[in-house]
């Protein structure tokens, strides 16, 4: 059985590899305006959202999908990321980020 740090080092490890996908998938001029921390924050925040808005809970269709809705889950993170100081983005810019992160977390 793994221990805790070996968790925790793997955990970083995949956060790493996430947040460098990511950056890669990103259109130029956002790959300019978001930093690696900015990215780290929104991959934290993605997993919050995941957590607390019954995405996890859900049903999925016939396929094993889960529908998500992207548009409401960018705002959210937007409205976050103004009130904690983070940034200002669109929701159309975290978009992008939530997007590339799905796709990263479904080559996984």
């Amino acid at each position: 059985m793994a221990s805790l740090d070996d968790e925790l080092l793997q955990d970083a490890e995949d956060d790493a590899r996430a947040v460098a996908f990511i950056k890669q998938q990103l259109p130029q001029e956002l790959k300019e305006k978001f930093s690696e921390d900015q990215l780290y924050y929104f991959l934290d925040l993605i997993a919050d959202y995941y957590a607390t808005s019954g995405v996890l809970d859900a049903t999925p269709d016939k396929d094993g999908y889960v529908d998500i809705d992207i548009e409401k889950m960018a705002t959210e993170l937007s409205n976050q990321a103004a009130k904690e100081k983070m940034g200002v983005f669109t929701p159309e810019e975290i978009s992008f980020v939530i997007e590339a992160e799905m796709d990263f977390a479904e080559g996984e």
